[in-house]
């Protein structure tokens, strides 16, 4: 602890020389951590199929390539998303001068989860980096391939006052750390369960913490849906890494009369997609660990399986699976399934699907199939999401214009882009009065000014 204890006051020490303030300094560091990770992409693909199974071209898409894409756009805006921000002064204070001022928050501590090991640890540090800070980030040990590599690109590119890499098992190191250290933000992505604990920690020292959590994002499909668009589209997002991804269509809501009809698109999306044998596919995934295979297993007892079901625990395999109407009180339908198990579930009226959301409130994203603009729109005003999209699933998130992140049992705050850049900024608000005219008004004695100052204010 004692050790834990002078690297993190090292790291402090580094951040108050204001060394990591420039604009030149900041943008320095993500050229450097764009060439580390350029230099490391087939290291890190092999990796992470050693550990997830994933495709080089999957790997790319949702991982280094985002994270590579992300680097660029920050490089390309930091000047305009530090300088100074104009805003309108008060009549008041004119001839005064009202602007914006971001300054870096100071240490923050990042702490990501197993599914995306790389692009979940790597999309918050670039925000960190691009607002000024100095960073401790803790990975997932559950990825441990993966978790080396990025140990080995962190060390490679930053001197550990800086960037400080702390590897280890979650459930002892994450206590260490954030014991050890008042930190100036905390940012974590992973299970509500696990967020409880961070946010109570981090409020202890008055820390402010940013929570990327989970849940059970519904996907309606209406009487109105292009069905064949809609099974591509959900088939394709739902089984990506098998299903181990936190805004992956946990469920879907079918208008009963449609049901049967979409089941059909469902079950030969699945056979284009993964062929009739998913364990031999080249672009279906794995389950990370035993534990999360047994986990899963389990949520399937009991349930009728419309399509799928087979499974290997050699293998850590489980088969696309479609459910059919699981309760509403079922293992399956209580908690975030993080698999590639999917109930379908019909529903006649809005209300009854409305009232089964309801059951798991705040979904970190809510997607809805349909070709009336109205019906689209009734929805995304109904329920109380993180984000999410119309006729598509997940795509929301490759927008870097957008803000990801969720509310309430999904999660506080937002990042990705300018939007991660301000999480770890502090915006302080800043007036510029100028010497004159020095106004009588605002000096005492007021005694007989409240009518004057009731109009002026």
């Amino acid at each position: 602890m004692a050790g834990l204890i002078n690297h993190l006051n090292a790291i402090r020490s580094f951040f108050n020389t204001g060394g990591t303030r420039p604009s030149d300094f900041r943008k320095q560091q993500l050229l450097r951590l764009k060439e580390s990770i350029l230099k490391y992409e087939e290291a890190l693909s092999n990796a992470l199929f050693s550990d997830l199974h994933k495709s080089k071209e999957e790997v790319w898409i949702t991982e280094t390539g985002m994270v590579l894409s992300e680097i660029n756009a920050c490089i390309k805006s930091l000047d305009e998303w530090m300088a100074p921000q104009p805003v309108p002064t008060n009549f008041v204070n004119i001839p005064g001068k009202s602007y914006l001022l971001p300054e870096p928050l100071g240490v923050v501590l990042i702490i990501a989860p197993w599914n995306y090991p790389f692009q979940l640890l790597f999309m918050p540090l670039i925000g960190a980096i691009a607002a000024g800070n100095c960073v401790v980030l803790k990975p997932s040990e559950l990825t441990p391939a993966t978790e080396k590599i990025m140990g080995q690109i962190i060390a490679e590119t930053f001197a550990p006052n800086y960037i400080l890499y702390a590897p280890g098992e979650g459930a002892v190191l994450i206590p260490e750390l954030m014991d050890a250290f008042r930190y100036d933000h905390v940012f974590y992505t992973g299970s509500t369960a696990v967020g409880r604990i961070i946010y109570q920690k981090a409020a202890a020292q008055l820390t402010p913490a940013t929570l990327e959590l989970g849940g059970k994002s519904p996907c309606i499909i209406t009487r109105n849906a292009s069905l064949k668009v809609a099974a591509k589209r959900i088939v394709n997002i739902k089984f990506s890494n098998a299903g181990q991804m936190c805004i992956t269509p946990d469920y879907l809501l079918v208008h009963h009369s449609v049901k049967e009809a979409l089941i059909r698109q469902l079950k030969a999306t699945i056979l284009k997609f993964y062929g009739e044998h998913p364990i031999t596919s080249y672009d279906y995934g794995r389950i990370v660990n035993k534990k999360h295979f047994n986990r899963l297993r389990n949520l399937m007892e009991g349930q009728t399986i419309l399509h799928g079901g087979e499974h290997n625990e050699e293998q850590l395999f489980i088969a696309p699976t479609l459910l059919d109407a699981p309760s509403m009180e079922a293992p399956v339908m209580k908690e975030e399934i993080f698999g590639p198990l999917l109930p379908v579930i019909g529903y006649g009226s809005d209300e009854e699907a409305l009232a089964r959301i309801r059951q798991n409130e705040n979904p970190l994203a809510l997607y809805v199939f349909t070709s009336d603009k109205k019906e689209a729109d009734h929805w995304l005003q109904q329920v109380p999401f993180g984000g999410g999209c119309v006729n598509t699933a997940a795509m929301h998130y490759l927008n870097k214009n957008l803000p990801f992140g969720g509310r309430g049992n999904s999660g506080i705050g937002r990042y990705h882009g300018r939007f991660s850049f301000e999480t770890f900024s502090h915006i302080k608000g800043i007036l510029k009065a100028q010497t004159w005219p020095d106004i009588p008004l605002a000096y005492p004695t007021l005694k007989g000014k409240l009518k004057t100052l009731k109009k002026v204010i």
